[in-house]
């Protein structure tokens, strides 16, 4: 296991090197710019998009634009928000807060072009079904010839989909927070990580199944409620440590440029770690958004590339933020050795003594399994893709497997697999959108003289 981790390290250290910042931050502020902030100045636009103003049951997709930002939010709206945070200051304290909020006010720029695309080019698979997502506009976009860039996307959304980070982590705080401080758990930590594995699997298997149809209805549901439970817990922190709020604004700010939190005051981790937690946390530019809003009932792609925006806002702007400022203020970033979930865990059991603890359990549990249920989807079109339609749901045993899996193996190894993956994900789906460009403002400007 230690060897594995080292391996996986490495790797994912390498796939997230200068490289792949330039081409993620770098490439969502020519987004930013290009398109002179136009998805920003449409905000409430957006949000009547998203309200079903301008729903059209005949249009082809499977899934409203709401259900279809709840699956992707279902997908963003997770751990990375309560674990990923955690991380976050664990590794790059502080400062790297600030630079998750910079890689999502560039990420919603990007999701307005990569969600745009995802309509604008949808392809058929072998049934003939239609869909959306990097691996069809870049063959219905760019052409035949640029076939091997979708495939490579494929190949690394298999791995990057599975749903390993979500399972270790709820089967983390299940042991840590809840059964081993009331002695339910006995000798062997392995085989409870492995029965509890076992019944997540069997959970998400229930939803899954029934396909994106079912995802959608069952995210619609879960998601407003998590994060409204979520939200309602962290408010009321923040609320009780009012005077405390400015400074840790104040320090955020000024760890990020000086990395004083960080051992040896290594500026260039703070950054790092900043991105490559926001872009585990909302996606923008990783490709998995695209694949869940090429799904929406809409003949408009700019309608749902500013539906898709909303995302990085709703996530890491606000969620990402608020679960920060909460381990911030209470203080157990500093007096705590506990990393992920667990962090997080102890802010609110600091927070809200006797119930806080309970509440981050059912946000937990909420926020795992809707993001569990998401990502299977991904992954299902990735090999519907690769193999055919008629073969992708064999991926659906893989995933289930998987989940039992990633219960019983260590933090180290999920989120260097898993960050890994999404920074070779990023790479055909930002280089396409890059090209693509052109075109989506093109739609855009026809779109908004129209409106």
């Amino acid at each position: 296991m230690k060897e594995l981790e080292n391996i996986l390290s490495r790797f994912s250290s390498l796939a997230w090197g200068p490289w792949l910042l330039v081409l993620l931050t770098g490439g969502g502020l020519f987004f930013l710019i290009y398109s002179r902030l136009l998805p920003f100045r449409y905000f409430g636009h957006a949000v009547d998009i998203l309200r079903g103003k301008y729903d059209n049951p005949e249009d082809a997709g499977d899934i409203s634009h709401f259900q279809a930002l709840s699956s992707a939010l279902a997908g963003t709206v997770g751990m990375g928000n309560i674990s990923g945070v955690a991380i976050a200051i664990y590794v790059g304290g502080p400062g790297s807060v600030f630079w998750m909020w910079v890689s999502a006010i560039v990420g919603m720029a990007t999701k307005f072009f990569t969600c745009s695309l995802a309509i604008m080019y949808r392809g058929r698979d072998s049934a003939g079904h239609i869909q959306g997502g990097p691996m069809y506009y870049i063959v219905e976009g760019l052409g035949k010839k640029w076939k091997p860039l979708a495939v490579f996307f494929s190949l690394a959304g298999l791995i990057g989909a599975l749903p390993a980070f979500q399972a270790n982590q709820l089967v983390q705080v299940m042991r840590d927070i809840i059964f081993i401080p009331n002695g339910w758990v006995g000798d062997s930590l392995f085989l409870f990580n492995f029965l509890s594995g076992s019944l997540i699997a069997a959970l998400v298997s229930l939803v899954i199944f029934g396909g994106i149809t079912r995802i959608g209805a069952v995210t619609a549901r879960l998601v407003p409620a998590m994060v409204l439970l979520y939200m309602g817990a962290a408010i009321w922190t923040l609320a009780t440590h009012l005077a405390e709020i400015p400074y840790f604004f104040g320090l955020i700010f000024q760890d990020a440029f000086t990395g004083k939190a960080v051992a040896g005051g290594a500026v260039w981790t703070v950054v790092i770690t900043g991105i490559k937690r926001a872009a585990f946390s909302n996606e923008a530019g990783i490709g998995t958004e695209a694949m869940a809003h090429g799904a929406a009932k809409t003949e408009e792609p700019i309608r749902e590339g500013l539906v898709a925006m909303l995302g990085p806002f709703i996530d890491t702007i606000i969620v990402c933020t608020t679960t920060a400022l909460m381990i911030l203020v209470t203080g157990v970033w500093q007096t705590s050795a506990d990393n992920g979930v667990t962090l997080t865990a102890r802010a609110f059991q600091q927070a809200i003594p006797g119930v806080g603890i309970y509440i981050l359990f059912a946000a937990v549990l909420f926020f795992s399994m809707s993001t569990m249920f998401s990502y299977s989807y991904y992954g299902t079109k990735c090999l519907g893709f690769l193999l055919g339609a008629e073969r992708q749901h064999w991926y659906t045993y893989f995933y289930v497997l998987l989940i039992v899996v990633a219960s019983v193996v260590s933090l180290d190894v999920v989120v260097n697999l898993i960050d890994g993956m999404y920074a070779l994900m990023a790479i055909p789906t930002m280089i396409s959108t890059l090209l693509l460009a052109p075109r989506v403002m093109q739609a855009a400007r026809d779109y908004f003289a129209k409106l």
